[in-house]
């Protein structure tokens, strides 16, 4: 079995696809033209992160191509329609990584609620401000969690423990998978959480949260987005929280990435990460795990 790494994947799982009789070829940071290129070739299977796009052009150039394994959740960065219309099994790994984006939208929380950007750089101002920060509690507030998936349920069990209320908002789930999490609409969800954190995947009719949503979240609420960039209209984010209408955000993905609205990213009510939901030994290891499994499973079916 022929497989293309186009994006890092941790040395250990490269080592044991080896092991495993699997000729394994590592090319990242390929450009579009190159990866078409590189798929005519002849590759059975290929493993992509976030980073490498697998767009129309590359599948229509591929040579014997069978599988896809999206290192990570999101598919947004696959054709994946048009590659099973061609007969190509697309997959990814959706539990490896859940904990670890749930614990990165939990410390944005924390970093809002408690203003560590701002604290942090203050002292190294050579300043002590102590009556300047004042926080919150996130214990007794409410969050609301739009997406009750995997990662949602890891934020959601994390904050129950803290003492807040959860509520939740899922278009594609009729019953909550926890009992202590109601789901509600999401425009009820909006307008009773005073932290409302995203885990959704990139809609194509367009933003889950514009100016319409905006304007029924609580004055003064945080806003979480360690889901797509694509989820959030930074226009009508970056309006509210110029407004107040909004007290923060937490970002760790943008709708262009590297971001260009820097007047958002400048904003001293956001918190800044640069997609790294993902990005804990922990998870990486999980990840590298599950690709293994998944090819070694197909190498041995033949």
């Amino acid at each position: 079995m022929r497989v293309l790494i186009c994006d890092p994947l941790a040395e250990n799982a490269l080592a044991r696809l080896r092991e495993g009789g699997v000729e394994v070829t590592v090319k990242t940071g390929m450009s579009p033209e190159e990866l078409a290129h590189e798929l005519a070739q002849g590759y059975e299977a290929i493993v992509v992160r976030s980073a490498t796009k697998v767009r129309k052009p590359a599948l229509d150039a591929a040579v014997g191509l069978k599988l896809i394994v999206r290192a990570g959740v999101g598919l947004d960065n696959v054709d994946a329609d048009h590659a099973r219309a061609k007969g190509i099994e697309v997959v990814n790994t959706p539990r490896a990584s859940s904990d670890s984006v749930a614990e990165l939208a939990l410390a944005h929380m924390f970093a809002l609620a408690r203003s560590l950007p701002q604290a942090t750089q203050s002292i190294r101002d050579g300043k002590w401000e102590k009556k300047a920060f004042v926080g919150i509690e996130l214990q007794g507030r409410t969050l609301g969690v739009v997406g009750i998936g995997r990662i949602g349920q890891a934020l959601a069990r994390r904050a129950l423990a803290l003492g807040m209320k959860v509520i939740a908002s899922d278009k594609f789930v009729i019953q909550s998978p926890l009992p202590e999490v109601p789901l509600i609409p999401l425009p009820d969800l909006l307008a009773q959480s005073d932290f409302v954190s995203l885990h959704v995947p990139a809609d194509p009719a367009g933003p889950v949260i514009g100016a319409a949503e905006i304007a029924r979240m609580k004055d003064g609420a945080y806003l979480i987005n360690c889901a797509r960039g694509e989820v959030v209209d930074e226009g009508a984010l970056l309006a509210a929280l110029r407004s107040g209408k909004l007290a923060g955000a937490g970002l760790d993905v943008f709708a262009v990435e590297p971001p260009t609205n820097l007047e958002l990213v400048r904003h001293p009510k956001v918190t800044l990460t640069p997609h790294i939901g993902a990005q804990t030994r922990e998870a990486q290891e999980r990840i590298g795990g599950e690709v293994v499994e998944i090819l070694l499973q197909r190498a041995r079916a033949g």
